[in-house]
């Protein structure tokens, strides 16, 4: 048994993180949930966008599967996604692309995998002014 921190995430987040549970299941594939919110969520119920908890739980799993999540606008508030790569020194950004046979598209025959780069630039919050 694998045991997987799930952080469900905001607005559309609980739905694709519950699919992906429910995909896990019906393949059997032996994952126990430990499920810890972060963003707008998570600050309603805690007062933290990152509660400790979540960063307790995944540092004892080591893996963690996270749906979108909402940083409030506005000063004061980290991004939660920036943070979690910075902490995690999550250096890339894994995005692969295909096009699926029988589904007409525009381009035929796509298959790639896009690697960015996530620790420097905009991607990260750094902003340079010259």
């Amino acid at each position: 048994m694998h045991l997987v921190t799930l952080i469900p995430g905001d607005g559309i987040g609980p739905e694709i993180t519950r699919a992906v549970v429910d995909i896990f299941a019906a393949a059997q594939v032996p994952v126990q949930w430990e499920t810890h919110n972060a963003g707008e969520t998570a600050l309603a119920e805690s007062g933290s966008l990152l509660p400790q908890p979540l960063f307790d739980s995944l540092e004892r799993t080591r893996v963690g599967l996270k749906g979108p999540v909402t940083t409030p606008i506005g000063k004061g508030f980290k991004s939660v996604n920036i943070t979690l790569r910075q902490k995690y020194d999550l250096y890339q950004n894994v995005r692969p692309a295909q096009t699926t046979p029988g589904i007409t598209t525009r381009f035929e025959g796509i298959d790639l995998v896009l690697f960015r780069e996530n620790t420097e630039g905009l991607y990260a919050g750094l902003e340079v002014y010259d």
